[in-house]
């Protein structure tokens, strides 16, 4: 027998429904990949081109380019490529990534930024002759660490998993067996912009290429 209270109680459930679809709807985390969400994003710094394929990005990089804070070298560059959409709790951002890097300190990857003082990078990049897997967090002051990369020729997977105060940064060869480069502190909570990016702090720019990008809650 429907009474009062059932038909509130119904009703209610609807409601509660129809609110989760259209925040689920709303919500940039939820199963974006490929071509829709790199029609979400917007460019910090544009590269010198760039040109959009089914679901991948390729681009011409500018030289003279870098995301760096202080430590060591003294100065403050802020004016390398990137390419994000907005994300704020946890969440997991992936992208095969891959350029044809040649001079000092190319590089290419993936970016989470709150600010100027306080961002992470991870990505492939050139030195020594040859590439290195590389992640720098700033908090005001830059770092650095690096190993040896998955691959010298072909394109490498990376994936930034931001949990909690922290994100993971991984990479991997076939985009199915990821490998933890490192993990460090990030402010929990707070909005932030995630994507991919590019520079040339030495060279006079390259070409970049990003495919298989995707999005979700971690």
């Amino acid at each position: 027998m429907r009474t009062r209270r059932n038909f509130l109680q119904n009703a209610a459930g609807a409601a509660l429904a129809a609110q989760a679809t259209r925040v689920l709807a709303a919500d940039p985390l939820v199963a974006r990949a490929g071509s829709d969400l790199l029609n979400r994003m917007s460019w910090f710094n544009a590269p010198a081109s760039e040109h959009y394929d089914d679901g991948a990005l390729t681009t011409r990089c500018k030289g003279k380019t870098d995301f760096w804070r202080k430590t060591f070298y003294g100065y403050i560059t802020d004016n390398g490529h990137f390419l994000h959409t907005s994300a704020s709790g946890d969440f997991t951002f992936q992208a095969r990534v891959n350029g044809n890097y040649s001079a000092l300190y190319d590089q290419a990857g993936l970016m989470v930024r709150l600010d100027e003082k306080h961002w992470m990078k991870c990505g492939s990049e050139f030195f020594d002759g040859k590439r290195w897997a590389s992640v720098v967090f700033t908090h005001d002051f830059s770092d650095w660490s690096t190993m040896e990369d998955l691959s010298q020729n072909g394109a490498v997977y990376w994936r930034v998993v931001r949990k909690k105060d922290s994100i993971e940064a991984q990479c991997s060869k076939d985009g199915e067996k990821f490998v933890t480069v490192r993990q460090g502190y990030f402010p929990a909570n707070a909005e932030v912009m995630v994507g991919v990016m590019s520079a040339a702090p030495e060279g006079p720019g390259f070409d970049a290429v990003f495919d298989q990008l995707t999005i979700a809650r971690a």
